[in-house]
């Protein structure tokens, strides 16, 4: 028979994963995100993507702030839901729903589990110049990413790999993998294999101060992270009193001082090699060749941006 579910999710990430879901033979019971929130100067009010697109669906939605209060275990208690599937909602599930015994909660996490459990494990991949990552869809325990595993599937990271492209292929394969899973347990033949925690490593939340480029570092890490942080929250460096967000950069075999600029093409130093900038975004402006912005902005060779 059909599964009942219920689809717990909130960035766009999540998105594909409930439309592959809508369209199977499944059924949405109702779908959880995050309540929206104010954004932008006029403080206007933005529904998350998943709202936006459950809405779209005429699926019922809930954006509780807290779901441990008694209306909403109750809700789900009595949802008739077979799975829970929990993709990047951003809210941790109290133990009096995981342990509710006849709804098994499933996670999409964007990584080869036990490596990279936690908040940014996309992120984190290209950081560490890992060459692949991949999805893990396993069974929520109260630890942190710590439960079985039921399926997981690897994907390579290309050299010119970033969060945002990165992100789109594993959330299209994430969506077809799921659907491959909701039949195995249909036919109850689904195999959940513990995890080893030794091998475990976390991917820890971006933080404001790690975006900011250290040019102290080589030149393959500061693209790393370039990479990893585009297109959100982005990497920068100050420039002549602007905040200069760095898009696109390449490495470049030329050496100097960390920070020094090494020519007119936009080349500057690191510890080990050189990284060219390609695109760029000044404070206030839009994404430009870094050909468009020296055409206006002088860059002094020898200039080091680490006295900045």
């Amino acid at each position: 028979m059909p599964l009942k579910i219920l689809f717990m999710g909130t960035p766009q990430f999540s998105v594909p994963i409930l439309k592959s879901i809508k369209d199977s033979n499944h059924e949405i019971i109702a779908v959880y995100t995050q309540p929206p929130k104010k954004k932008f100067r006029g403080q206007k009010i933005i529904k998350s993507p998943i709202h936006q697109y459950a809405e779209k669906l005429k699926i019922p939605t809930r954006c509780p702030e807290n779901l441990n209060s008694e209306s909403e275990c109750s809700f789900i208690k009595n949802s008739r839901a077979d799975i829970a599937i929990i993709v990047a909602y951003g809210k941790i599930l109290p133990p009096k729903i995981l342990n509710l015994p006849h709804i098994k909660f499933l996670n999409i996490h964007a990584s080869i589990l036990p490596k990279w459990r936690g908040a940014a494990p996309i992120q984190r991949a290209i950081m560490n110049k890992d060459k692949e990552t991949g999805i893990s869809i396993m069974k929520i325990v109260e630890e942190l990413d710590a439960g079985p595993v039921m399926k997981f599937v690897k994907i390579d990271i290309k050299k010119n790999s970033n969060y945002g492209s990165l992100s789109q292929e594993m959330s299209i394969l994430s969506a077809l993998t799921i659907i491959d899973c909701l039949d195995i347990i249909e036919n109850k033949k689904e195999k959940f294999i513990p995890q080893d925690n030794k091998k475990a490593t976390y991917a820890k939340k971006i933080n404001k101060e790690e975006t900011k480029i250290n040019w102290n570092e080589t030149a393959k890490n500061i693209i790393a992270k370039i990479n990893a942080l585009h297109p959100n929250p982005g990497c920068w460096f100050k420039l002549d009193g602007s905040r200069i967000k760095v898009i696109e950069a390449k490495e470049i075999n030329t050496q100097g001082k960390p920070g020094e600029v090494i020519n007119n093409q936009f080349t500057i130093a690191g510890s080990e090699n050189s990284i060219q900038i390609l695109k760029l975004k000044k404070e206030g402006k839009n994404i430009m060749t870094a050909s468009s912005y020296l055409m206006g902005n002088k860059l002094k060779i020898g200039r080091n941006l680490n006295e900045i």
